[in-house]
């Protein structure tokens, strides 16, 4: 959806300053790289960060589980008489558990951090997979024109039918209607195309 938008934006805006279609082609591959590549990185950045966070974390629980074992396991112990659990089972279940280091720190991890030591999040699987869906959605704008059209409107059309899909599609998983959601996201997508056109005419007009 950022790929479709940010580049049917950037498209429709050169269009208005009455440049040529080679131009437009240019600028939208350039503005897919760009864009995908930011993304890549901002994306590889993020979720690097939150993994370098959560072993950091992770090395905490352990230096803890190694210095203090006994205090970690009536944590445990604790965490389930909260959630009903009979106080001398608790104890019993934190003891077993506790007899493994690793175990116990998957399950102190779960418990008290929310995560899952043997699941984290690849930085390289979302940097990929950030810079493929920018670049999908940012492609499409400019299709009509890498398959010979010279007029703006074919690359219009087929973003806003790409957007009214996209947005169909998202609804599926939220609580609005198919069509609600595919009008939503074809006003926006369509606003800011306009808007961005006007200011390529207005810009266009002033430089000549």
């Amino acid at each position: 959806m950022d790929g479709l938008v940010s580049n049917l934006a950037l498209i429709t805006g050169v269009a208005g300053g009455s440049v040529s279609a080679r131009t437009i082609v240019i600028t939208g591959l350039a503005g897919l790289a760009a864009g995908a590549f930011s993304m890549a990185a901002g994306e590889y950045t993020s979720v690097a960060s939150q993994r370098e966070l959560v072993l950091a974390e992770l090395e905490v629980e352990r230096d803890e589980l190694r210095r203090y074992p006994k205090d970690e396991q009536r944590e445990l112990a604790a965490l389930y008489i909260s959630r009903g659990v009979d106080p001398r089972l608790a104890a019993e279940v934190a003891e077993q558990l506790s007899t493994d280091p690793e175990q116990a720190l998957e399950i102190h991890a779960r418990e008290e951090l929310g995560v899952d030591p043997s699941d984290l999040p690849s930085p390289t699987v979302a940097a990929v997979s950030s810079f493929g869906s920018f670049a999908v959605g940012a492609l499409l704008p400019v299709l009509p024109y890498l398959l010979g059209a010279v007029q703006l409107w074919p690359a219009v059309l087929l973003a806003l039918v790409g957007l009214f899909g996209c947005g169909a599609v998202v609804a599926r998983i939220t609580a609005r209607t198919w069509w609600y959601g595919g009008l939503r996201q074809l006003l926006l997508g369509g606003v800011a195309a306009a808007v961005t056109y006007g200011l390529g005419t207005l810009f266009g007009t002033a430089v000549s």
